[in-house]
């Protein structure tokens, strides 16, 4: 049985309502996600379910069989959001993202969740750490309780025409909302405040130049 299974992988959006929904406060950079294995019309389908219960995305069928089969060896799944995109082709243009998915043992939990969590705050910060390593990386997990982390990093995929990357971190406002999330009502107000005087600026601009 294995241990340990880390890689980056690409996902599709179900249809523009839920790729709007991915676009907002609800699903930040760095974000953890529970994978739900599904079969859908005989087809394998593993989904990324985020802490509010909401689907936001879908695998491939060769990855979510993939999935399903480390599921069934007793492997935890785990799901970070990496990036989200927008392709012009096919038409009308499709919205998609990436994930990490890092897969462990449950012995381990402990130690991993400390990982998982390490690397959910680099990918956050815009920091692509390499995943895919091997065995003596996963004692060193295991052994520091989740402390260390990859030095490896791992580039963007290569931009192609009509593809653009539309958040691969988190902003100054995604963090005052994370941190409201955690009950900092303090922040909370003020991510509010920024975005209410952002949006205050922006008619004021608006108006200097004649717009209305």
């Amino acid at each position: 049985m294995e241990r340990y299974f880390g890689t980056y992988q690409t996902f599709q959006t179900a249809s523009r309502k839920d790729a709007a929904a991915l676009l907002g406060s609800n699903n930040l950079v760095g974000d953890q996600y529970a994978i739900e294995c599904t079969i859908e019309s005989g087809v394998q389908k593993a989904w990324l379910v985020n802490r509010f219960g909401s689907r936001i995305g879908y695998f491939d069928p060769d990855f979510s069989r993939q999935l399903s089969l480390l599921r069934a060896q007793g492997l935890t799944l785990v799901g970070i959001l990496s990036f989200v995109a927008f392709s012009e082709q096919p038409e009308p243009g499709e919205y998609w993202g990436e994930a990490a998915v890092i897969a462990y043992d449950a012995r381990d939990q402990k130690a991993f969740t400390r990982f998982v969590e390490g690397v959910g705050t680099l990918i956050g910060k815009g920091i692509r750490p390499a995943l895919a390593f091997d065995g003596a990386a996963v004692e060193r997990i295991v052994e520091t309780q989740g402390a260390w982390l990859p030095t490896d990093r791992v580039p963007l995929p290569e931009k192609k025409k009509g593809m653009a990357i539309l958040k691969r971190q988190r902003s100054i406002t995604d963090s005052l909302v994370e941190k409201g999330r955690q009950g900092n009502k303090g922040c909370y107000l003020l991510s509010w405040a920024f975005l209410l005087a952002l949006v205050g600026s922006l008619i004021f601009g608006l108006k200097a130049c004649g717009l209305f």
